[in-house]
């Protein structure tokens, strides 16, 4: 594991171990009675556009990457999955995952260099939701996608969650919001067509791919109304109401959009 990459890892090690709930994968600044008025929406999201798929969950393998709380774990046996195989990097994630579904094999991986862990073609649709964008070493993001698409069966199903940006890229101590062409560039060399793609928020999120003065005032507007936890819940209420709407009705997110992709 190279320097950049444990350092990842250990920042999400101290991070999760201190708070193991949405704010902890979340928008950790705005509390978690906004998180978690913001995860509702994801989750409607993911549910509707993964269940447009027609996938028969009860016979595919699914693997979800960066499990962190098990979100996305839950929304799969929800969409009727069975044989479900969460991953994690930390052993903060991956100790708890294994204690909440102690039904669900747990993985303690790092997905850019997986050792063997995972069989070659074994799962017909894998998730890795707000996670790539963390791997801030550009190789490793591809070798991820790699070690996803190794891991996919052809025809397979990959679902995954970024800023996929219009205008320049950013690069964070912690995060690398890459553009548009680049990611769907890396997901065609490892080896996926993308199938669709549509904001999973639009107001709810750091408005990374926007205006900068607009993204200004909206993060400073966002961090101001969620100073308390009760703030913050009666604002992620309200916009809830409006980005149930906006999610379905606009085409382009200035933050998180979901892609499905197929693997050829």
């Amino acid at each position: 594991m190279g320097e950049q990459q444990t350092e990842l890892k250990d920042f999400w090690e101290t991070r999760l171990q201190a708070d193991w709930t949405e704010s902890g994968v979340g928008y950790k600044s705005l509390g978690r009675a906004f998180n978690v008025w913001m995860y509702r929406v994801r989750s409607e999201v993911f549910r509707r556009e993964v269940g447009a798929l027609g996938l028969d969950l009860s016979s595919v393998p699914v693997l979800d990457v960066g499990s962190g709380t098990g979100f996305y774990l839950r929304l799969w046996r929800s969409l009727g999955a069975r044989s479900i195989t969460g991953s994690d990097l930390t052993r903060a994630a991956t100790e708890r995952l294994r204690l909440r579904f102690p039904e669900t094999e747990i993985l303690r991986l790092d997905i850019t260099d997986p050792a063997g862990a995972l069989e070659p073609a074994s799962f017909g649709a894998v998730s890795a939701m707000d996670m790539l964008f963390h791997i801030t070493d550009d190789e490793r993001y591809r070798a991820a996608l790699r070690s996803i698409g190794a891991a996919t069966k052809p025809g397979g199903t990959f679902v995954l969650s970024e800023n996929f940006l219009h205008g320049r890229e950013q690069r964070g101590e912690h995060q690398v919001n890459h553009t548009l062409s680049w990611i769907t560039g890396a997901l065609d060399e490892a080896g996926f067509d993308v199938v669709r793609r549509v904001p999973m928020l639009v107001l709810m999120n750091a408005q990374v791919d926007a205006n900068p003065v607009w993204r200004k005032l909206w993060g400073g507007f966002l961090r101001a109304a969620t100073l308390t936890e009760f703030t913050g819940g009666l604002t992620g209420g309200l916009l809830t109401l409006a980005e149930r709407r906006l999610v379905r009705v606009v085409r382009e997110s200035p933050t998180t959009e979901l892609m499905i992709c197929r693997r050829r």
